[in-house]
């Protein structure tokens, strides 16, 4: 049984009597101690599939429209908030991008990490183990950072201090949202060696969402690439980026810079993500694609496997 397993999910979001729906259909798993990347362009809907895993998206105004999320065969749909405070932090735990802005600035980090204790593991709610989790997100002193502010730690460490309240709950999968954000690039790989470290030593899964391909190659098993609110392309990390088939995901691909070849024009993909309610017909990627046919506007492509672990929605990848 995967860990966690997403079913055909169907997320709306309400304004009066209009409904627009951010997540379509989406389907994902995910085993233990398995990472998957969740990558797409921003305004694709790979944050709000994050934060629905929890059941983190406020509702009103968003509303569940259908599908299922099972953690370790459990209905989170389903569950009574009494559950839901259960696997929040104690099964998943999450890493929000920009940790400045997700931390309280009136309080000690060490206060921050001891609430996630006290919730979860009440009888180690103590500074021992406070500063044993820094030392295992890898702060320096953490005998003396156990009283600092945030303002009164690097962006970096900030991050370690998110990763070690995340941690603190023992979770089975943690959920990295954009977690090199606003980071410098010697301290975005650090982080993702931090990550790989901590999976290696815990046998965590995790679900790292990004927009950033270069990242996906060291840290992914398999990735899903998300459009518009569905996923276009599932599979193994190494077949994907060694052959992409969606025409999005080679978009994706092309737009990243080239180290070798000299300097030359950034390829880009044209035009932007269509906005909520604003879905083209047929093929939601067709009025950017290159390879779109006037059949593409027909119908929405299904999700097929079309070739061994690798499933691509669209008709026209060879």
């Amino acid at each position: 049984m995967p860990l966690l397993e997403i079913n055909n999910l169907q997320l709306d979001f309400r304004a009066g009597a209009t409904s627009l729906r951010a997540v379509d259909g989406l389907s994902l798993s995910l085993e233990a101690g398995e990472t998957v990347c969740l990558v797409g362009e921003s305004g694709c809907g790979k944050s709000v599939t994050a934060l629905s895993i929890a059941r983190l998206v406020p509702t009103p105004p968003a509303h569940y429209a259908g599908g299922e999320i099972l953690l370790n065969g459990d209905d989170v749909l389903k569950m009574t908030p009494a559950e839901l405070r259960r696997i929040r932090g104690g099964v998943v735990g999450y890493v929000f991008q920009e940790p400045g802005a997700s931390l309280n600035p009136v309080l000690h980090v060490g206060q921050q990490i001891k609430e996630a204790l006290k919730l979860h593991r009440p009888g180690q709610a103590t500074d021992a183990e406070i500063i044993r989790l820094l030392k295992l997100v890898k702060i320096p002193a953490p005998e003396s950072r156990i009283k600092d502010y945030p303002f009164q730690m690097s962006g970096g460490m900030q991050q370690r201090g998110m990763l070690a309240m995340a941690l603190a709950s023992e979770p089975k999968l943690l959920v990295a949202d954009e977690p090199t954000t606003a980071l410098d690039v010697t301290i975005q790989a650090q982080i993702l060696d931090l990550l790989r470290d901590l999976k290696q030593r815990l046998g965590m899964a995790i679900l790292l969402i990004t927009h950033n391909l270069g990242i996906v190659g060291d840290m992914a098993d398999r990735v899903a690439v998300m459009y518009a609110g569905q996923i276009v392309e599932l599979a193994p990390a190494a077949e994907l980026l060694c052959r992409p088939l969606h025409p999005y995901t080679k978009a994706l691909m092309a737009s990243v810079p080239k180290l070798s070849g000299g300097a030359q024009r950034l390829t880009v993909i044209p035009g932007h993500v269509p906005r909520l309610g604003d879905f083209p017909p047929g093929c939601r990627f067709a009025p950017r694609c290159p390879l779109a046919k006037p059949e593409c506007s027909n119908a929405i492509p299904e999700l097929v496997e079309v070739e061994p672990q690798r499933w691509v929605r669209c008709p026209f990848w060879k």
